[in-house]
């Protein structure tokens, strides 16, 4: 299965509004990997291929 970002981007959205709202003190460590991992994919647009 080949996943685009298109569809990445709010599967990771909806999977770090799950995790906050059953662990509250996450949100500090998922908000800083979907920060990190957007910018890399923003840096690098082939790095999924």
């Amino acid at each position: 299965m080949n996943f685009h970002t298109v569809y990445l981007t709010p599967l990771a959205s909806l999977l770090a509004g799950v995790l906050i709202l059953l662990v509250p003190r996450l949100l500090n460590l998922i908000v800083a990997v979907y920060l990190i991992a957007i910018g890399l994919l923003g840096l690098f647009p082939g790095l999924l291929r």
